[in-house]
């Protein structure tokens, strides 16, 4: 079948090198892409805000399936308006990707369905935001009640990092992100101690299964400090989140969301991509995102060994369960985002980048991010440039490729963390 692939990130290299390697792939489209993707499928000028342009895309080019990458197709509508064309889709509709969408939206979710969250308040202003503050008090978080590309949540450990984040929120740092899209809305929530860790579940709106689990890297320096990114590195699977873990989670947070999704009218098809603290009351859902995350997708389907096109179209036909369930290799996946200097505030564009191919070998594959061609040399065009992916028998030996990989390329204006996967290889130092 062809497959039209939308988006132009990490991501999305890493899922059009997948699709790519299907029997079932026979031509790959991708819109907008980078040049990596470029490798592995054609890239075309298309607006994934135009449902109209991308449907009679679909029906020109005989799409059999369609993968929404990124979030804001999602949360747009963009996956019903081609479902009403016939068109099969992976990727939530409007209403479901609310989860996303809307902070606000998911913690209500939680609270009817008792999904076990952290208490939280919402807020549409900042007086009465900063008065659930007070009555929270530090340690607490502070969430942008809307899309804001990784960055609109702030884990304050004081006060005044609190309040600094109410002020930015209610400033329009993060535009108009309330979900009537009228004005800036927040969710206060309780800050929870523990591990966290982020687990994928597939779901075609009544058939449920598990994904991978991976561990990500939010903050953009070493040893977890400096401010949020849409992500500096991650690995899978997360040792953290253990078989009797994982039972829980799907258990108790994953399959009643699905539950409380379809019997409000909005049947979710697609992947869950859940952020939880592992808590010493168990796991808690931090937060939801309805697509494959950046860089979680990397490592994830560096191992994945089943036909990547078989599942998502299993899970657009609604069918998920009359097909395998998902196979990995019993290896480590980690990978290491080199971002250019400046992100996440004012990544600086335009510095060369040579040498990915010396960096690459049979355990090392490199997925562009935020890259572009210009005048034949490929140059860096966003924050998140490049995602250098490592496999190994464990986390340790993964890292040591990675950064190997890393010291091979040439990029001078770019920046990474050097700690990636830095809790689990002490745990694997400890263990000997």
């Amino acid at each position: 079948m062809n497959i039209l692939l939308l988006g132009s990130g990490g991501r999305e290299h890493a899922l059009a090198w997948k699709l790519a390697q299907s029997p079932l792939c026979d031509t790959l489209y991708a819109a907008p892409g980078n040049p990596g993707i470029a490798q592995e499928a054609t890239c075309v000028a298309l607006d994934a805000g135009d449902h109209g342009a991308v449907a009679a895309f679909c029906e020109e080019h005989k799409i059999g399936l369609v993968v929404i990458g990124p979030e804001a197709p999602l949360v747009d509508g963009l996956a019903d308006s081609l479902r009403a064309e016939g068109i099969a889709v992976f990727g939530p509709n409007q209403g479901a990707a609310q989860l996303e969408g809307s902070k606000g939206f998911t913690k209500d979710l939680c609270a009817r369905a008792d999904i076990p969250t952290g208490r939280y308040v919402r807020v549409t202003s900042e007086m009465a935001a900063l008065a659930a503050l007070a009555e929270f008090g530090a340690p607490v978080v502070v969430k942008a009640d809307g899309l804001a590309a990784g960055k609109g949540v702030t884990v304050a450990m004081t006060m005044a990092e609190a309040e600094m984040a109410v002020m930015e929120i209610f400033a329009g740092r993060f535009g108009q992100v309330g979900e009537d899209g009228h004005g800036a809305e927040a969710v206060i929530e309780e800050f929870l101690d523990g591990e966290e860790a982020s687990f994928f579940a597939l779901t075609d709106g009544s058939t449920i299964v598990p994904f991978a689990s991976a561990q990500d890297h939010k903050r953009v320096g070493d040893g977890d400090s400096g401010p949020n990114t849409g992500g500096m590195g991650a690995y899978s699977p997360a040792p953290v989140l253990t078989p009797e873990l994982t039972g829980e989670t799907m258990t108790r947070i994953i399959a009643p969301t699905v539950r409380a999704l379809a019997d409000a009218g909005l049947p979710y098809c697609g992947v869950l991509f859940l952020g939880v603290m592992l808590t010493r009351e168990g796991p808690k859902l931090i937060e939801y995102n309805c697509r494959f995350g950046d860089p979680e997708c990397q490592v994830i389907l560096s191992r994945l060994q089943s036909d990547l096109v078989e599942l998502l179209h299993a899970c657009a036909e609604n069918r998920l369960g009359s097909v395998a369930p998902p196979r990995f290799v019993d290896e480590t996946a980690l990978t290491v985002v080199m971002a250019a200097k400046g992100y996440p505030d004012t990544p600086e564009k335009g510095g060369a980048i040579n040498g990915i191919e010396a960096a690459e070998s049979d355990a090392v594959k490199v997925f562009h991010a935020g890259t572009a061609m210009k005048d034949g040399q490929l140059v860096a065009s966003g924050g998140r440039v490049l995602s250098v992916t490592a496999r190994g028998r464990n986390v340790t030996e993964a890292q040591a490729r990675a950064y190997e990989a890393v010291d091979a390329i040439d990029f001078d204006s770019g920046f990474c963390r050097r700690d990636i996967g830095y809790r689990e290889v002490a745990r694997e130092r400890r263990q000997g």
